[in-house]
């Protein structure tokens, strides 16, 4: 028994006008007032996704992990605690905080409070939108996917997958160390980065159109020192996307087209490609990983890196095969 979803987290602020700013004009999440001391968002028919707290701080308070029923959270807990973890259950005002219907509560060895529940909330009012936006691709696969960074990371992706279930999706260690971990059909739902502190590195949410991230990205540019990373597209997951900062010290990347695995049957192999097939220029690396992943990324273009496009039934059009040189490149033809 194993976490299914990333079901909701919480992040650390110190002003969270900001906060609202950002989360419903370059997100579009939805407004959930809570207190002067916290605002919640939602995503979808969930009553909260994230939730922010101002006490003042910076980066990731919590992650909170579904499973599917009352049943399940007992088994993990039972599986945490063999291993010799500490585990707690969660308070009735914590559940009610939360919206969820019970809960346990851990950290990780990077000391990161984790909080694993059944029974979230639905809302009985449909999800408004804080921007015109088709809507966030949630669901079974959860809200998106959560990066930390880590001095170390192979105890935390030791613990995530032989103490929480968590599956590898894949891995690579240029232009840095990158470790991927799956527990639905999302390629990952969490990752580890190795770098010289242990942060939050970014959170992703993944939108139904294509369109609502071109939108998105011209909102971020017309805000100066908004964007921290270019349009790109993911050599693992396929995912064009941007990233932007949070008025709490780390990023959000806001994409579409997310390649969906089978969990259960997946095996995990090394990335020698590098973290993008294309774009994806990040500011904050130091200039020699910078050059390195510009490296990566002209090699994957002298090689014809090529991956299909990810759509969902609906969300596309065929266009007609009017090009003999493109109908023979698809029968494999040189």
């Amino acid at each position: 028994m194993r976490p299914v979803a990333l079901g909701y987290v919480g992040f650390r602020a110190g002003d969270l006008q900001e906060w609202r700013a950002y989360g419903t004009k370059h997100l579009g999440f939805q407004v959930v007032d809570r207190s002067s001391g916290a605002v919640a968002f939602r995503m979808d028919d969930r009553k909260q996704r994230v939730v922010v707290e101002a006490d003042g701080g910076k980066g990731v308070k919590f992650l909170g992990w579904e499973v599917a029923d009352a049943a399940g959270l007992d088994a993990v807990a039972a599986r945490i605690d063999a291993a010799g973890v500490r585990v707690e259950r969660g308070s009735r005002a914590l559940a009610e905080e939360r919206r969820v219907a019970d809960l346990i509560v851990l950290g990780d060895p990077l000391g990161l409070r984790l909080e694993i529940f059944h029974g979230g909330e639905v809302a009985s009012d449909p999800f408004r939108p804080g921007r015109n936006i088709s809507g966030f691709r949630t669901g079974p696969l959860g809200l998106g996917h959560v990066v930390m960074t880590a001095e170390r990371i192979d105890e935390a992706v030791a613990f995530y997958r032989q103490v929480l279930g968590f599956g590898l999706s894949d891995y690579y260690d240029r232009p840095f160390p990158a470790r991927f971990l799956h527990v639905n059909a999302r390629h990952h739902s969490l990752a580890f980065i190795q770098s010289g502190k242990t942060a939050i590195h970014h959170l992703n949410v993944e939108l139904m159109s294509f369109d609502d991230v071109g939108q998105g990205l011209d909102l971020a540019l017309a805000e100066e020192g908004r964007l921290a990373v270019s349009l790109g597209r993911h050599a693992g997951d396929y995912m064009t996307s941007f990233y932007t900062h949070t008025p709490s010290g780390f990023m959000v990347e806001y994409g579409w087209g997310g390649k969906a695995i089978d969990p259960d049957a997946w095996v995990a192999t090394e990335r020698r490609i590098g973290p993008s097939l294309w774009g994806h220029e990040r500011s904050w690396l130091p200039p020699e990983k910078r050059a390195e992943a510009l490296e990566l990324r002209l090699r994957n273009a002298e090689a014809g890196e090529r991956r299909p496009v990810q759509v969902m039934e609906g969300n596309y059009e065929l266009a007609p095969g009017v090009c003999p040189w493109w109908d023979g490149i698809k029968r494999g033809e040189a």
